[in-house]
């Protein structure tokens, strides 16, 4: 039987991913720590793409009527700070 894949920490891995950009801006990795930093940059923007979009579809099944359609409203500031 598959496993199903471990959910991630949406905010690790995007502090981990501003880490390795920092890094990398740093110009200080030798080019093989820097090609690694590379990768698991590429590896956590995926993690955090499909974090994303998980919990964008999540949104969409809550919003979601019982007859099927879907009501969206806007964001409000001023509803924010009630």
């Amino acid at each position: 039987m598959a496993r199903k894949p471990k959910a991630i920490d949406f905010e690790k891995a995007l502090a981990e991913l501003e880490k390795q950009v920092h890094l990398l801006e740093s110009g200080e990795l030798s080019l093989e720590d820097a090609l690694k930093a590379f990768e698991d940059g590429i590896r956590l923007t995926r993690d955090c793409q499909l974090a994303l979009t998980e919990a964008e579809q999540k949104v969409q099944l809550l919003l979601e009527k019982p007859d099927g359609s879907v009501e969206y409203s806007l964001f409000d500031d001023d509803d924010a700070d009630a």
